[in-house]
């Protein structure tokens, strides 16, 4: 089979700065801990894992070329801003999320401060966070995306522990609460809420539902558990079957049934997976089939229900969420394993402008996602 080359950005449904500071290195005193109730993941394989040079250029390559003064680039290359999907320098709250989460795991506090507020100020409404920033028409789009709401969140839980900051931890509880109060309904999750038209959607996307970051929002207990009751059914009903291990893209609360009218998205299905991996509810055959098509390099971007690969398309960001998945689950081969993958994809040697980062040579392209799983994986 061919093998090419893929951006996913735009997390899940479009499917998930500043100068780096440090090396990639183990978390600074103060950083992480051990935990039942810590909101870090919970093994940390990559704190410990010879990945320091690679996880350093990586860090260089987003500072360098990456970053500009809103954030992350979702493209290297610009491009006019103006399509239904994000581009070019436009900034996503993805990927201030996946930023900061890195960020925080790392001990990097000076940097996670610049990094959250820039993303305050790019992305921040009144009831919600946009999902993305265009700095050439200066648009704030008036709707969020719930998946990309809770990483902020998570990683402000995450920064509150690591830097041993109450404000941070506040300012979690506080964002968690606005999110609950526009996002939830009824013991439901929605995807995202419109800001302009105050409404929300009619269904809930799998791989939106992070139990972990949901279970740490400060709500009334009984309000919490019947909205994590709720959301987790809906993930793990939407499980194709052992033969086929992976997830159902969405659950339409109007008509009660699962739909994947796309075919299944291997990045979707493994958001999911890590999702119930972190509160423990991963399917054994799910981490088997993925620790299969790693191992053999054959694990696709897109799948028929019943588990046939409909293109031969693989990505960094495919294996850097199998290695998150590898940690999550407590099988460090698997995590290994995927680094090893994700590291074929890397740009080394060349000279040019992608050296260090995760791009394609041929085009001069790199995206937001890749780079930025890529390098939350090595901190996992």
């Amino acid at each position: 089979m061919n093998i090419r080359f893929i951006a996913i950005f735009g997390l899940c449904a479009a499917i998930l700065a500043g100068c780096g500071q440090g090396g990639g290195a183990a978390p600074a005193a103060g950083g992480p801990e051990d935990g039942s109730n810590s909101p870090f993941p919970h093994n940390r394989y990559g704190a410990s894992a010879a990945y320091a040079e690679e996880r350093a250029a990586l860090e260089d390559f987003i500072a360098r070329r990456m970053t500009g003064r809103n954030g992350v680039y979702t493209n290297l290359i610009d491009t006019a801003q103006d399509g239904n999907a994000a581009s070019g320098h436009e900034v996503l709250s993805e990927s201030a999320g996946l930023m900061m989460r890195y960020d925080a795991l790392s001990g990097r506090a000076a940097h996670f401060a610049e990094t959250w507020g820039r993303a305050k100020a790019a992305f921040d409404m009144t009831a919600a966070f946009s999902y993305r920033y265009s700095p050439l028409s200066d648009r704030r789009y008036p709707v969020n995306a719930a998946v990309d709401d809770l990483r902020l969140i998570r990683a402000l839980y995450e920064a509150g522990a690591a830097f041993k900051d109450a404000a941070y931890t506040s300012e979690a509880d506080r964002y968690g609460q606005r999110f609950y109060a526009h996002n939830a309904k009824d013991g439901r999750l929605y995807d995202f809420y419109d800001e302009t038209y105050k409404t929300t959607n009619d269904f809930l996307t799998l791989c939106y539902i992070d139990l972990k970051t949901l279970g740490m929002l400060k709500l009334p207990g009984d309000e919490q558990e019947r909205l994590l009751e709720s959301v987790r059914r809906t993930a793990e009903g939407g499980y194709l079957g052992d033969a086929f291990p992976f997830y159902e893209t969405r659950y339409d609360y109007g008509t009660g049934a699962y739909a994947s009218p796309q075919g299944i998205r291997t990045v979707e299905s493994l958001v999911t997976i890590l999702h119930l991996a972190e509160v423990g509810l991963e399917r054994p055959a799910s981490v088997a089939y993925i620790k299969k098509q790693v191992k053999a390099g054959t694990l696709y971007g897109t799948y028929s229900p019943a588990g046939e690969p409909k293109d031969d398309v693989r990505s960094t960001a495919i294996y850097a969420l199998a290695a998150m998945i590898g940690s999550a689950a407590d099988d460090r081969e698997l995590y290994e394993q995927a680094i090893a993958r994700m590291n074929e994809w890397r740009t080394t040697g060349t000279g040019g402008p992608l050296d260090g980062g995760f791009g394609d040579p041929a085009t001069g392209q790199a995206y937001s996602f890749d780079n930025l799983t890529a390098l939350l994986a090595y901190a996992y």
